[in-house]
């Protein structure tokens, strides 16, 4: 059993926190911007809530974090009441946050200067993953706090891999949503298309999903992309924040995205559409209008 800390208890956080203390046995003490939240939390799952990211930091073994994006995660680390301030030498941060590799890069330099170690440990799996504790991680950072945190994360991972230095697990999960970008956009035009020409979807799926255009998004998506409902997973705004993030990486590396940059701005009509907070499985709602 180790100390935890958890800052940010959203869709993600505040299950992933609840695996720690129950399935994990760990004591944990939680951080959110709405004390509420936290209060809430406590409540439903005992451990402990603290009123700012340093106080929840202080005397853990490890710090774990899962917020928005690069300027939620300096607000909640870097400054005064910031958990770097709280988290104590030989420690580990763990930052579940989708975020950039360069500030992944920034808050492992901030991390050695302190005398702790930080990963970067985005995760993907969305929010079924997160409640139901089989989230798939991918780190960055040194081997030895890794081995440390991965017996920790374990408590809502199936599968957690180190894939290099700092900034690794950040270039890992922009890897994951650049394809997931491609596979939806094409079941979409290929539901589409079926509709049009006639076919029975269900047999349909039925034939193809044995074959080689099988994909987790259509096996669990297709139902849902069929009836016109989109409450089902990971919103657009969100979707829209990481493809940003893999595009300016792509500028920065010379990497050629078109699908990529192409999906972005379908996404970004299906915000214009009023589907902010649809799920990404809403493309095909571009096709039908």
């Amino acid at each position: 059993m180790a100390k935890v800390a958890f800052l940010g208890l959203g869709v993600m956080g505040y299950p992933m926190a609840g695996h720690l203390k129950n399935k994990g046995g760990h004591e944990v003490t939680v951080y959110n911007r709405t004390a509420a939240k936290a209060e809430k939390w406590v409540a439903q799952f005992g451990g402990k809530s603290a009123a700012t990211p340093k106080a929840a930091a202080e005397g853990q073994d490890f710090v774990m974090c899962c917020v928005g994006n690069d300027h939620d995660l300096r607000e909640v680390t870097l400054g005064p009441n910031g958990a770097f301030a709280g988290i104590g030498k030989g420690k580990v941060f763990v930052d579940h946050t989708t975020a950039s590799a360069e500030i992944a890069r920034e808050l492992y330099a901030a991390a050695k200067q302190g005398g702790f170690d930080a990963i970067d440990a985005p995760v993907s799996g969305g929010q079924a993953g997160a409640e139901n504790g089989v989230l798939t991680v991918m780190c960055g950072g040194d081997a030895e706090p890794f081995a440390r945190a991965e017996k920790v994360i374990a408590a809502y991972a199936r599968a957690c891999n180190l894939m290099g230095t700092p900034g690794s697990g950040q270039l890992a999960k922009m890897v994951n949503q650049i394809c997931i970008a491609g596979l939806v956009q094409g079941l979409a035009e290929g539901l589409h298309f079926a509709k049009k020409a006639g076919l029975d979807v269900e047999k349909l799926i039925a034939t193809i999903s044995k074959g080689a255009a099988q994909s987790w998004q259509m096996e669990n998506r297709y139902k849902t992309m069929t009836a016109g409902k989109f409450d089902f997973g990971f919103a657009v705004d969100w979707m829209r924040k990481d493809l940003g993030i893999c595009l300016g990486e792509a500028r920065k590396s010379g990497a050629h995205l078109p699908v990529t940059a192409l999906v972005d701005q379908f996404y970004s009509e299906i915000q214009a559409m009023g589907g902010k907070r649809w799920d990404t499985s809403s493309l095909i709602a571009l096709l039908e209008r």
